[in-house]
């Protein structure tokens, strides 16, 4: 799993690729909580590269949301690839997250 961030206005986008499962979700979760400890309460998750994401995958996207939801911040996503999207879909996060088409479509629903 690889993680790149980028920042745009106010708004962090974070770019993940690969898979999030069990041996990875706690060190992301780490770093996307980061920050937010440095005073980020904007995030995009760009998920235009990501081709798995395991139940230890999407607590740690709830967990994200939660903790923005309290700091007055916002969480939305993009790009989701139909394999993920299925999970986000089942598992009834589709309903609770903002989820957008495009990565300007998700920076502009924060601005």
């Amino acid at each position: 799993m690889n993680l790149a961030v980028e920042k745009v206005g106010d708004v962090l986008v974070a770019q993940l690729e690969g898979q999030i499962n069990s041996a990875n979700a706690t060190g992301l979760e780490a770093d996307l909580m980061g920050h937010i400890d440095k005073g980020q309460y904007k995030i995009v998750l760009d998920l235009a590269r990501l081709n798995y994401i395991s139940s230890a995958g999407l607590r740690v996207v709830l967990m994200l949301a939660k903790r923005l939801k309290q700091a007055g911040g916002a969480l939305s996503l993009c790009n989701i690839q139909p394999a993920v999207r299925e999970v986000f879909d089942i598992s009834g996060f589709l309903a609770i997250l903002p989820v957008r088409d495009t990565r300007e479509d998700a920076i502009n629903s924060l601005a």
